[in-house]
């Protein structure tokens, strides 16, 4: 039995309905939960992921915990003080949960990270890699280090076996934010001045990054290891823009705008992130994944794509 946080959410849905097509059975945790519909799902309320939490139903019979659920990284943070908001949350609740699923046996706790423990952005074709010196900008990232290392002490004190899966951008049916605004633009055809940016990015296929999650939870030699994910290739903007445009079946209008005049225009609107997003390199090594488990990425990127596409041309 599995328990999974965040189990309504773009990742846990999948994931959910991926072990429970296999025959394994799920406990899904959430903040509002539904009917329950689907054969070896059972939907359980829990409102809030907090260090008082208290999970003793939910993770009772458990052997495997995926962690899901989290205080993401947001554009415009209200908090009064972000940091602690975010270690109330990922941190503290984190552990929390760890904690509990010692005391019930849950033998392995597999907990979904972020790139942004390794950092913002690489040199173009330098790629993070595993070993590599965590450095955590902002307190979205600080907050999953921090609990990576609570988690990581945790498995040398009692023998819980920890996972950790460091993710860049997830993409696939039902994405939101940034990626959404995309599609829309290119299947109204905007035009749009990112026809001149040779970066190189990692994403990720939400099959890709649930697939490498489904493999960790069995998989021996995973135990006390820390995994980076993506789809094995890297895309500039220009090329993911023409690609999705593809996709969606319709042409890209990129207009040819040097990078530099978008990074100026970029700072002159207070928005040195977007450009950064935009225009920087982020790539990611996924050569542990490949040789420790033997996992390769199951579908690549066009395929991806296409998914990502037909289900939004049908919304």
């Amino acid at each position: 039995m599995i328990l999974i946080t965040g189990a309504n959410g773009f990742v846990g849905l999948s994931l959910c309905a991926a072990l429970a097509h296999s025959g394994k059975t799920v406990i899904a945790a959430m903040r509002h939960t539904s009917p329950d519909s689907v054969p070896n799902i059972t939907n359980v309320q829990i409102s809030t992921l907090a260090a008082d939490t208290d999970w003793q139903h939910s993770l009772q019979g458990c052997d495997a915990v995926v962690h899901l659920a989290a205080r993401v990284h947001v554009m415009t943070d209200t908090a009064a003080d972000p940091l602690t908001e975010f270690r109330r949350v990922n941190v503290d609740g984190t552990l929390n949960l760890a904690r509990q699923a010692i005391a019930v046996g849950v033998r392995r706790f597999i907990f979904i990270s972020s790139i942004k423990v390794n950092g913002e952005t690489t040199c173009l074709g330098q790629a993070f890699a595993v070993n590599d010196v965590p450095g955590p900008q902002d307190p979205y990232s600080i907050s999953k280090y921090e609990a990576e290392q609570g988690l990581r002490k945790l498995a040398e004190e009692t023998g819980l076996e920890v996972v950790i899966i460091r993710s860049p951008l997830v993409y696939g049916r039902g994405v939101r934010a940034n990626f959404l605004s995309m599609m829309r633009w290119l299947k109204w055809g905007v035009p749009l001045p990112f026809g001149a940016i040779h970066n190189k990015r990692s994403l990720v296929a939400l099959d890709n990054l649930v697939d490498l999650i489904i493999t960790c939870i069995d998989h021996p030699i995973a135990a006390n290891q820390t995994f980076l994910v993506s789809d094995g290739e890297d895309l500039s903007t220009t090329e993911l823009l023409r690609r999705m445009a593809n996709a969606l079946g319709r042409p890209a209008r990129l207009i040819p705008v040097p990078v530099f005049l978008l990074e100026v225009g970029a700072a002159l609107l207070g928005r040195r992130d977007m450009a950064q997003r935009l225009c920087g390199s982020l790539q990611i090594d996924i050569s542990k994944a490949r040789t420790l488990l033997g996992w390769k990425p199951p579908v690549s990127v066009d395929e991806s794509l296409a998914k990502t596409a037909r289900h939004f041309l049908q919304l």
